[in-house]
């Protein structure tokens, strides 16, 4: 399992956003139409601290990525076992991925990183990995620009869609969809994506 911790940056600032952040959590699941891969929803645990476990390590990034997008959290990723039975919510819940999951969102506070993400699990050297890929794919979402967005977003609302018909869609030339996508990264991002998932199934590690 995959615990994910998600904190809240500089709330006493600009005020709390969980509820709002919780209800774009769930505009995600249903945009993307994702796979039910959440074992336990994610719900407000302590504070401005949100927290879920998902089952999925594809979920993992696809969520991990669009929070990182949005910008305003830190986010530990906690790889390992979670205690059965499991309690109806994740705030009663125990086992090391909960562990890992505290110990790596405390890290991804840290002002050393670019990228406030952190990955900690079972396997110690695989966690690290995941860590560094999931790192590199934020990196590129988190300089992606607006017009880059525009085309990445319809790509992935409508993947059925050819560039010329995201071209027409969006009033702009084929060309420039295309030219779009090359500084996007965005078949980068989708090649990456892959490798992370893996490197977060290892991190688990539970044999």
């Amino acid at each position: 399992m995959w615990v994910l911790t998600i904190d809240q940056v500089a709330s006493r600032r600009v005020g709390d956003r969980v509820d709002a952040f919780l209800a774009d959590l769930g505009a995600l699941a249903d945009a993307r139409r994702l796979p039910p891969g959440a074992v336990r929803a994610f719900e407000r645990t302590v504070g401005d601290e949100v927290q879920g476990v998902i089952d999925d390590p594809e979920l993992v990034v696809e969520v991990a990525l669009d929070v990182l997008r949005r910008g305003g959290w830190s986010i530990g990723v906690g790889a390992g076992d979670v205690r059965d039975p499991m309690p109806a919510s994740a705030r009663a819940a125990e086992g090391p991925a909960f562990v890992h999951a505290r110990a790596a969102v405390e890290a991804a506070k840290s002002r050393a990183r670019a990228v406030p993400l952190a990955v900690r699990g079972h396997d110690a050297a695989a966690a690290s990995d995941a860590e560094g890929v999931l790192v590199l794919l934020a990196a590129t979402v988190r300089r992606r620009t607006e017009a880059g967005w525009a085309v990445v977003d319809a790509m992935r609302e409508r993947p059925d869609l050819r560039q010329d018909q995201v071209a027409s869609r969006l009033g702009i030339t084929q060309q420039a969809v295309s030219q779009r996508l090359r500084t996007a990264l965005w078949h980068e991002e989708l090649a990456a994506r892959p490798a992370a998932a893996r490197l977060l199934r290892l991190a688990e590690a539970l044999g």
